[in-house]
């Protein structure tokens, strides 16, 4: 038998990327979080806990290699947090909040992977005027690496969602890595995403109250006995009434004058649309509500949209769970980059 590719998997959260790795037949030797809720839940998802907590502002490779007996990775993927580089300038990268980014540098220096993915927020490019950018590759060049990257947009891959994300990929072999070209056209709304989920909450482990009504719900099923996670939350009567004067699709727009002002957000009372993929999910909002439902999508409707396997079931509390779900890189979307990254393998 083939041995499969190994992974490192940095700031892995419950593990979105991972599960795409996963997935594609790679071997997710070591998962790295400084959040426990979120290591629980990537635990809990895989066969093997290979996930840790530990502060990457402190913990070197060398130590983490050392605890944990990882010696080695043929590929390393993440999304370290970039709260500095909001902060423009030339010395942009020495801001100390960007240790985590130089952390996961360093893992590349000492694990000398034969390709890495780093992924972040789109606005990365630009930021500083481009300085951000050209100092992540200029670091990984130093190293080695051929460095492209490039802004993807979820839904183009097959995830009923809007989200766009920057990401990095580094090779060794002196070959550029070629971005996937979208897998597809008709993108996928958020009525095929969750439609089959029933208004009220379940328990955990419910079997389906109906046969799935699309192609996705068919894919996302994935051999799951039952639904999880799928908990609603209970709004005020006064915000119930409100959400209901917002048709599928509108937004505060579709409310009285009056009644404008009571979210100070500009996001505030949108419906996600039936007829579209969703906007971003994000971590725990309470402004966007189900397309038909007067209530905030559960967590499980929140995976459904971020492409997560009914059989990825989330642990801790709610709150937890939507902010892990918010945080994640949709599993789907991680897929179809590990697929194209075993060409350069």
């Amino acid at each position: 038998m083939k041995e499969k590719h190994t992974v490192i998997d940095l700031f892995c959260g419950c593990g979105g990327l991972s599960s795409g790795f996963n997935k594609a037949d790679y071997d997710i030797t070591l998962g790295i979080d400084y959040w426990k809720d979120a290591i629980s839940t990537f635990n809990h998802n895989h066969d093997k806990p290979v996930g840790i907590v530990a502060d990457l502002f402190k913990e070197t490779p060398k130590t983490i290699s050392e605890k944990t007996g990882v010696l080695k990775a043929d590929v390393i993927i993440g999304g370290p947090p970039c709260q500095g580089f909001s902060i423009a300038g030339k010395r942009v990268i020495d801001d100390e909040r960007n240790q985590l980014y130089k952390s996961f540098v360093s893992f590349v220096e000492f694990y000398k992977p034969k390709v890495f993915l780093m992924e972040n927020v789109p606005n990365i490019i630009s930021m500083g005027g481009g300085i951000v950018k050209d100092t992540i590759i200029e670091d990984f060049e130093q190293l080695g690496y051929n460095v492209v990257y490039k802004i993807l947009l979820a839904s183009d891959y097959g995830v009923p969602q809007n989200r766009r994300r920057a990401f990095f990929v580094g090779t060794k072999n002196n070959t550029d890595f070629i971005f996937p070209k979208p897998t597809f056209e008709k993108h996928i709304v958020s009525q095929e995403a969750i439609s089959d989920l029933p208004e009220q909450s379940l328990v955990d482990g419910t079997k389906y109250p109906m046969k799935p009504k699309s192609d996705y719900q068919k894919f996302v099923r994935n051999d799951s006995k039952g639904i999880h996670n799928h908990e609603i939350t209970n709004h005020k009567e006064q915000t119930v009434e409100i959400i209901a004067m917002v048709p599928d699709g509108g937004n505060y727009k579709s409310l009285p004058k009056e009644l404008h002002k009571t979210r100070k957000v500009n996001i505030a009372w949108t419906r996600l649309n039936s007829q579209k993929p969703s906007f971003t999910i994000d971590t725990g909002h309470r402004h966007h509500f189900h397309y038909k439902f007067n209530r905030v999508p559960t967590v499980r409707e929140s995976a459904r949209i971020q492409s997560f396997p009914d059989n990825f079931i989330f642990q801790c509390s709610k709150t937890s769970q939507y902010k892990q779900v918010g945080n994640a890189v949709p599993p789907v979307l991680a897929k179809v980059l590990a697929e194209s990254i075993k060409n350069y393998l």
